[in-house]
């Protein structure tokens, strides 16, 4: 009772574990098991989808006991500070390694694995923390990191499986994207770190390459958490901005300063995960655990005695076969990753026979608006025309303030009787001064408008061909998207590579399948009644008697760990000549999405040049306004300051003295007077262009 309602604390842990132990010295004594005689109900109901399950087999009672045990370690985990490497992960394990799957579907292998994995990379995340805020060093750390990254993946291969997609329901996707999300921001982690480490041995090439690819895989993170919560969002922010400042910092140290080739990335070894994190063994002998056997006299403990050392001889030949799988699987998985090597787009042919999805919408989008182009082309042909406008209004206004300037100077000269310093004009008017001031102001608005409305225009000529290919014919949209062009000797090799590579994932899976038969053999393989009957000295024959039963099996396994060897180095050749053809189909692939996404670009950019447009109109069609009432405010002030000019010329003339009578007039001459600079007076001058040597004074006339 206490095992059922327990309470969830350490105290409620160790319930747990006194109650499995004494379990299994119960089972090993009393016949309980699946159809034994003494056998009784057992329910419980499934975590996820609610229904009671009932079996009439102990083992289910334990397998829950050890399900609820894992459930209480995760919890107590995540309520407990996260320095301790520890983790739920061992109860999930035991669960998984020592009980049949099929009393319920969450405890189904997948399930368990998912669990499993999930507990070891959240305790890799706490070890990681703690790595970092110990400033251990870099390579560490990105190892610690890629560990995480290893963990989740397992956990999202889990996800993946059909069973526990249709077990979670709608809370697959949720976990699904979260760890996704998780694989992407430690692998962004591992690579700032191997970026650091770079940084510190001096390869300042290796180091924007880690710092940009630790960048990209953070806006993938960063993708993949919308919907999370604010402190997630928070700490994603904070990491950009590390991971930002890094990479801008060594990239612009690299391009300016030590000018490194900047390697591609998978030239570089790849990070090896470091698993330093370790799950709560589960022992239901341990006497410190489980306390004094009740059952003790029940049964004879020679034959339990006796199961307990058969049951180890399986568990070693499981050890010894998966030891030799996983070493298998380890090289395999590095090699695939160093080959870099998808089934499922090794070949992407079917890529280029359709418009992609989001240039269909583009497409869509703007064949409801056929006057998109003429649109823009419209709005900023009235820009231009406004500009020139407004170009036009302040040139006169420049204009008509130097030729007046031009006549100032030259009344100045003519009455001063030194003129003006070089490049020293007379002081304007007051009302053409304030219209200077106010020309100069708008001059230099206009100028800084001028330049972005040459942007403007270079922005409009960039996207508007792009625009009218989208507008037009979905064929043309089609014919303007590259496509590659292979022969059939292109085309040969590419299927034997797909060939291989479904031959390598046929002994995936068979490997897989082999494992869990020899799992399952090894579950249900229980020798008790046979141990009660049988003589203690003739125990060692029965257990060699009984393991015979999975020599087939083991042969079966050791066959296609053998053909591994084999169908790498045909994969191997396959891929030496897939390499032209792979080169070929990533340029054309770059040139396509490169292509679709300056497309999508331009369509993007249309309303905003539309609205810039229109800003433009506004600001010029102001500007316009203020520009011709500054002219009519110019040609006033101008007409003014003429006008001014004349009254000062005739108040001189009026000045000067009646002429005396002389000889004969010579033949007059037209031509202006040319005064040398100095000796005459002011008032000794007749107004402006009026002065002929006829009407010059008598002492004037010599000169």
């Amino acid at each position: 009772q206490s095992a059922v309602s327990v309470p969830r604390d350490f105290e409620g842990c160790s319930t747990l574990r006194k109650y499995f132990g004494q379990l299994h010295y119960l089972q090993s004594r009393i016949p309980m098991g699946a159809e034994q005689e003494a056998a009784v109900p057992i329910a419980w109901t499934e975590i996820f989808s609610g229904k009671t399950v009932t079996h009439e087999d102990i083992k289910y009672e334990q397998a829950c006991i050890l399900y609820n045990l894992g459930a209480l370690h995760s919890m107590l985990g995540a309520m407990d500070k996260r320095v301790s490497e520890e983790c739920a992960a061992g109860a999930f394990t035991y669960l998984r390694d020592h009980f049949p799957h099929s009393y319920s579907v969450d405890m189904s292998h997948q399930i368990l694995n998912l669990n499993i994995n999930l507990m070891l990379g959240q305790a890799q995340e706490c070890l990681l923390e703690k790595s970092m805020l110990d400033n251990r060093k870099s390579f560490l750390v990105a190892r610690i990191s890629a560990q995480v990254v290893d963990y989740y993946k397992e956990a999202c291969r889990a996800l993946e499986n059909s069973e526990t997609a249709s077990l979670l329901g709608k809370i697959q996707k949720d976990w699904k994207k979260l760890v996704q999300m998780k694989i992407y921001y430690f692998a962004a982690v591992a690579h700032l770190h191997m970026g650091k480490q770079a940084e510190e041995q001096q390869k300042f090439g290796e180091r924007v390459i880690y710092f940009q690819s630790a960048l990209d895989k953070l806006n993938e993170a960063i993708k993949l958490a919308k919907g999370q919560p604010e402190t997630v969002q928070e700490a994603l922010r904070f990491t950009m901005d590390v991971i930002g400042g890094k990479y801008n910092s060594a990239k612009k140290d690299n391009d300016f300063i030590y000018h490194e080739a900047v390697p591609a990335l998978d030239t570089l070894q790849s990070v090896k995960g470091a698993p330093l994190v370790k799950a709560l063994p589960v022992n239901p002998t341990d006497p410190a655990v489980t306390g004094p056997d009740i059952f003790a006299k029940l049964v004879p403990m020679a034959a339990h005695e006796a199961s307990s050392l058969y049951s180890e001889e399986k568990a070693k030949l499981l050890r010894d076969v998966m030891a030799k799988i996983e070493a298998k699987n380890e090289v395999l998985d590095q090699f695939m990753d160093s080959m870099q090597l998808d089934p499922e787009t090794v070949d992407n042919l079917d890529m280029y026979s359709h418009i992609p999805p989001i240039l269909m919408e583009k497409c869509a989008a703007l064949s409801v608006r056929p006057d998109t182009v003429k649109n823009l082309v419209q709005s900023m042909q009235v820009l231009s025309g406004v500009f020139t406008d407004v170009e036009a209004s302040l040139k006169e206004i420049r204009d008509l303030l130097e030729e007046d300037e031009a006549q100032e100077r030259k009344l100045q000269e003519l009455l001063g009787k030194v003129p003006p310093p070089q490049g020293s004009p007379p002081p304007p008017s007051p009302g053409l001064a304030e219209v200077s001031k106010e020309c100069s102001k708008y001059m230099e608005v206009h100028e800084k408008a001028s330049f972005t409305n040459t942007e403007l225009h270079k922005a409009m000529n960039l996207h508007i061909g792009n625009l009218r290919l989208l507008s037009g014919p979905l064929e043309q949209v089609r014919a303007a998207l590259p496509s590659p062009t292979l022969t059939e000797d292109d085309k040969q090799v590419l299927q034997n590579l797909k060939r291989i590579l479904g031959k390598v994932q046929e002994m995936r899976d068979q490997r897989t399948s082999l494992e869990q038969q020899l799992r399952e053999m090894i579950q249900k393989d229980d020798i008790t009644t046979s141990l009660v009957t049988t003589d203690h000295s003739e125990m060692k024959k029965l257990f060699e008697e009984q393991l015979k039963k999975y020599d087939q099996i083991k042969v079966y396994l050791e066959q296609n760990l053998a053909a591994q060897e084999n169908v790498l180095k045909a994969l191997t050749d396959a891929n030496v000549k897939y390499a032209a053809v792979r080169k070929a189909l990533a340029e054309v692939e770059h040139k396509w999405n490169t292509t679709v996404q300056t497309l999508v670009a331009s369509y993007e950019a249309y309303e905003d040049l539309m609205k810039k447009s229109q800003e433009g109109k506004d600001f010029y069609t102001d500007l316009e306004g203020k520009a011709a009432k500054l002219l009519e405010k110019a040609r006033a002030a101008c007409q003014a300051a003429e006008a001014n000019r004349q009254q000062i010329l005739e108040k001189e003339m009026k000045k000067q003295p009646p002429p005396r009578p002389t000889a004969p007039k010579p033949a007059l001459q037209k031509k202006p007077l040319e005064l040398e600079a100095g000796g005459l007076d002011a008032g000794d001058l007749p107004p402006l262009g009026s002065l002929v040597l006829s009407e010059l004074p008598e002492e004037l006339r010599s000169l």
